[in-house]
């Protein structure tokens, strides 16, 4: 997973980007379907517009407006580096 300020050029800040490789990307699937009261057992697939999810990689891109904490307890800014 990277977590880093996003490259966008709104007057209200970059933004922040998260991105997530594919093993990353099917357990966050995997964690959402728990959450909706979906349970799967066994070996599954998981596709992304009808393509094999082995070496994709997916992007969450959060607004100036919000912010992300990382694992290590960073808080990142949607709007950038504070000085």
């Amino acid at each position: 997973m990277i977590i880093e300020y996003g490259k966008g050029t709104t007057k209200y800040g970059p933004g922040v980007n998260i991105e997530l490789d594919s093993d990353e990307l099917a357990c966050a699937i995997d964690t959402y379907l728990v959450s909706q009261g979906v349970h799967v057992s066994g070996p599954r697939t998981i596709s992304i517009n009808d393509e094999f999810c082995r070496y994709c990689f997916g992007k969450i891109y959060v607004d100036p407006s919000g912010f992300v904490i990382t694992p290590n307890g960073e808080k990142l800014s949607g709007r950038g580096e504070t000085n």
